[in-house]
């Protein structure tokens, strides 16, 4: 610690002492108790704690005291479970003050929690909503250089980022929302049999760029429905904050992922012309083409269900990793087997659909994953007991992550959530101003 004195720190919390020298402070598993550490003055120290006695070095937070104790029994024993009669919120956001997160709980605590958030809706973030000065309401009347400007794109920011951070915010997500839907009715449409037939074109026809398909209504709606996206894509990068930062969110990614086709698309078209020689361009081009349908991820941004599957699966990588890995031991387990007692054991019987291993490896994955298509099956008396066990053992590999799955995914659900109710309060007072 590189403020105070003495060879030891007192904490008071809610007016129960906790003595600790200052090096066990440097690595203190409560991040809010860590932080203390690295304070430099007085009023480093005031911004994580609520007071300061110089001549005791005594820190003090005026929080629960009964669950801050709780809280320490985690940090001895590493357990920890609700304070008893205690509001299980209300030790959340304890919690959530001193570091901690849900994910800490024991399990059947953390059931009550997720069981408690569904019922209320309520979220507890553990940083303090943008755009709230960090000095609280002291702060308020003190505007630096500039302000007024950083104001006015931070207003646009939350304009294209947050769909219910105002009206103009909720008009422009509709407006989008719109040109999605129908940029994805003409693609499929484009792809019937009845859409192409009176134009009588081949399909590398179809996928290349010409002045009349230009011309046509599909075409007509593709370049409006491109050059919107385009118009909103640019517009979010010139307002955003941290351009490296915008350019490596998924989200952006896919938008670039949705738009480039059309442009790669009309310039190889430009160059190959009517080069029969080039026209093996074709195939490249209705791959571009059919890249278009990614504008269907560009709907997370207006849905908090989309926006919740993205950030479980970001949270829960290392699960879904074990759970590939799972069944991809499991496959190369039986696949070999079925090999074996299928075309490897009698003669006489051979069953020419597990001929290989690679070959089972179809049958085991769909075996695992649901009831299997029947396209193959095993017909020996030991391939069918081992199709059995295969089935019975893909129900209990799939299911062994999903707790962790469904505990992160209720969390990014309540997070997300509060996130777009806090954005709905200051559209409220909006309407009231």
């Amino acid at each position: 610690m590189n403020f105070g004195r003495g060879p030891s720190v007192v904490l008071n919390v809610g007016g129960t002492r906790y003595s600790f020298s200052r090096e066990v402070l440097k690595d203190f598993p409560l991040r809010r108790v860590s932080r203390l550490h690295g304070c430099l003055s007085e009023q480093d120290v005031l911004e994580v704690c609520d007071d300061y006695d110089r001549e005791r070095n005594e820190y003090f937070f005026d929080r629960h005291s009964e669950a801050f104790g709780f809280i320490m029994l985690y940090v001895r024993h590493g357990h920890l479970r609700f304070v008893p009669h205690m509001c299980e919120l209300s030790f959340y956001n304890e919690m959530i003050y001193w570091g901690l997160e849900g994910s800490h709980l024991d399990y059947c605590c953390q059931r009550r929690l997720d069981d408690r958030m569904s019922e209320t809706c309520t979220y507890y973030p553990a940083e303090e909503p943008p755009g709230e000065p960090a000095g609280g309401p002291e702060g308020k009347g003190r505007r630096p250089p500039g302000a007024e400007g950083g104001k006015w794109l931070e207003r646009m920011r939350r304009t294209f980022e947050e769909p219910t951070s105002s009206v103009a915010a909720q008009v422009l997500a509709t407006v989008s929302i719109l040109f999605v839907i129908v940029s994805m009715v003409v693609l499929c449409a484009s792809t019937l049999p009845e859409w192409r037939a009176p134009e009588n074109r081949s399909m590398e026809e179809q996928s290349r760029y010409t002045a009349e398909s230009v011309r046509e209504p599909s075409g007509i709606i593709e370049a409006i429905c491109i050059g919107w996206f385009t118009a909103e894509c640019i517009v979010r990068f010139i307002v955003s904050k941290n351009k490296c930062e915008f350019v490596r969110r998924p989200l952006n990614i896919i938008d670039l992922l949705a738009i480039t086709p059309y442009y790669i698309s009309v310039l190889m078209t430009v160059f190959t012309g009517e080069n029969s020689q080039l026209q093996r361009a074709g195939v490249t081009l209705r791959v571009l083409r059919m890249m278009r349908i990614f504008w269907v991820i560009k709907l997370a941004r207006h849905f908090i269900g989309l926006q919740t599957l993205g950030l479980t699966l970001k949270r829960c990588y290392r699960e879904m990793v074990m759970l590939l890995v799972f069944i991809c031991v499991a496959m190369a387990i039986f696949s070999a087997l079925s090999q074996l007692l299928e075309n490897g054991l009698d003669l006489g019987t051979k069953n020419k659909d597990y001929a290989s291993i690679p070959a089972a490896c179809w049958w085991v994955i769909i075996s695992m994953t649901t009831v299997g298509y029947g396209d193959m099956c095993p017909i020996t008396v030991p391939g069918r007991i081992l199709g059995g066990i295969c089935v019975v053992s893909g129900i209990v590999l799939l299911a062994l992550p999903i707790t962790f799955i469904y505990h992160s995914f209720v969390q990014c659900y309540h997070e997300l959530k509060f996130r777009s109710a806090r954005y709905s309060r200051s559209l409220s007072a909006e309407f009231l101003n």
